[in-house]
């Protein structure tokens, strides 16, 4: 999956990147609490889908899958509850926000193939 082309990884991958990113000027009393828990969120997507492709077999493979996209729900929850706290400025909340979304469609598909 490294190794080739692939827009559910690529578009995860980014997404960790920006969460990361934009948890950077986070308040420095939320470093062990709202700034830990997103980027473990974010981070939780790329690192589910690869270690859900380096398992054996199409039912194991959609089962991590299946926690990536529960990791994606909180992630999408706490950046929105990082922008109510003001941590963010609308730029960036809309970039990173955005980004979660293509990667919910990327994986929606990826889980329930027609």
């Amino acid at each position: 999956m490294e190794g080739k082309r692939n827009p559910l990884f690529e578009k995860a991958d980014l997404l960790a990147e920006l969460v990361y990113d934009v948890t950077k000027d986070f308040p420095k009393h939320e470093r062990y609490g709202l700034t830990s828990q997103l980027r473990r969120a974010g981070l939780s997507v790329i690192l589910n889908i690869i270690e859900g492709f380096a398992r054996q077999g199409e039912k194991e493979f959609r089962r991590f899958l299946i926690i990536a996209f529960g990791s994606l729900k909180e992630t999408k929850y706490l950046l929105t509850f990082a922008k109510k706290q003001t941590y963010m400025n609308e730029e960036q909340y809309t970039k990173v926000f955005a980004c979660t979304e293509d990667t919910a469609k990327l994986l929606w598909r990826a889980i329930h193939p027609k």
